[in-house]
Formats: C-alpha cells, sequence, structure tokens
C-alpha cells in the first residue's frame, strides 16, 4: 500500500488526488479537481485517478477527507464515502479540519501548518483559523482578530484577497497573502499529527446557529 488519498468536498465542488508515500517505489501525483462536482461522483472520480496512477484499490493505504467547515451536503458526501471505503479495514482513515489543512498551503515545502487561514463563509461573514483556534466572525470581528499580524502570511481564498474591507489593511501591515489552494498531497504532514480512526464527525458550522448562539 504505497498510495495516499486526499478527499475534499468541503468547498465548491470535489477535490481528490492519489499521491506515493514513503513507502512507494515510484513517485505518483495525479489529481481531479471538479467546481460543478456533487458527491454522487466520488466513486467515479476515484476509478479514474486509480487509472491514471496505474494502481488499484488496493495500492491506498492511507485516506484523509476533510471535514469542514464548509458545505452541508459536500462534507456530509465525502466523509461518507470515506467512512465507506475504509470500513473494511484495509484502509486507514483520517478526518482534518479544512482550515487546519489549508495553512499548509502557506509555503508547501516548509510549512508548519501555523499559518492564519481565513475563507469567506457568506456574505459579511469568514472562517478563521489563527493559532490553531477556529472561528465564525464578521468583517468587522475578523478586522479586530487581525490586529498585529503585520509581515505576516495568510492562507485565504480569492473572496478575503479582494475584499474592499480588506484592502487598506492588507497594504498598511504588508501582508502576503498564499492563495488557498495547491496540491492536495502538501497536507501528507498532517498523517503524522492526526490519530486515524473510522469514526469521523463533519463540522458543519451553519452562519445562523452561530448567529444564535451570539446573539
Amino acid at each position: 500500500m504505497y498510495l495516499d488519498l486526499f478527499v475534499d468536498t468541503s468547498r465548491k465542488g470535489t477535490s481528490l488526488a492519489l499521491s506515493s508515500n514513503s513507502k512507494a517505489q515510484r513517485d505518483v501525483y495525479v489529481e481531479l479537481v471538479n467546481p460543478q462536482a456533487k458527491g454522487e461522483t466520488l466513486s467515479a472520480t476515484l476509478d479514474e485517478l486509480l487509472l491514471q496512477a496505474q494502481a488499484s484499490l488496493s495500492d491506498i493505504g492511507r485516506v484523509m477527507v476533510t471535514l469542514g467547515p464548509g458545505s452541508f451536503s459536500g462534507l456530509r458526501t465525502g466523509v461518507a464515502f470515506c467512512q465507506g471505503l475504509c470500513f473494511s479495514g484495509k484502509h486507514q482513515l483520517y478526518g482534518v479540519s479544512t482550515l487546519q489543512a489549508l495553512a499548509y498551503f502557506e509555503r508547501p515545502s516548509q510549512a508548519s501548518g501555523k499559518a492564519i487561514v481565513v475563507i469567506r463563509a457568506r456574505s459579511g461573514y469568514w472562517y478563521l483559523r489563527k493559532e490553531e483556534n477556529e472561528s465564525f466572525i464578521s468583517t468587522e470581528e475578523l478586522l479586530k482578530a487581525l490586529e498585529n499580524v503585520s509581515n505576516s502570511t495568510i492562507v485565504a481564498d480569492d473572496d478575503f484577497a479582494s475584499d474592499k474591507a480588506f484592502e487598506q489593511f492588507i497594504q498598511s501591515n504588508k501582508i502576503s497573502i498564499a492563495n488557498a489552494s495547491g496540491k492536495l498531497n502538501a497536507w501528507a504532514p498532517l498523517f503524522d499529527i492526526i490519530k486515524p480512526t473510522l469514526i469521523q464527525s463533519a463540522n458543519y458550522i451553519q452562519p445562523s446557529y452561530f448567529e444564535k448562539i451570539k446573539a
């Protein structure tokens, strides 16, 4: 078993990748990203990845799936698919916070996983990971939370980088933006941090829920 499977359905569409691990005798990296795909395509996408990698299901040893925050339907189908795939016990299942995984896009070759991460939840609201704490906050709260981070790198989606509310903040604080995308095998260091278990719970983080809690 020399392949790792990465599955991300927490954001728009689906992203799956197969990557060789330390036991591999050959280098493999194949990835399929479909921004329009739904969860029902995961099985067919995995079949296509295995075909491109010239591998079989038995070559997969570890499976990593993002647990959110993110799309309710996407998370539900992604987690269920990976749990079903690993049910036989032939593959180890690792669940990881989406924000924790995105932190590794800061500098893929040197990433520590401690980068600040910001992605849009919905208009006027954001998901933030800072100092390993995750939250759902408004634009005003986000600006306050990012005080004193001058000369830092923030892993963020395009919505943050282009939002008018942050333009002056980014320039005046000399913030570098690392795009919250890249090869999914950048998440491989998380295999050494997270314990594998078949029981995974998606982090749906619904904005309406958080607004009620804060009210």
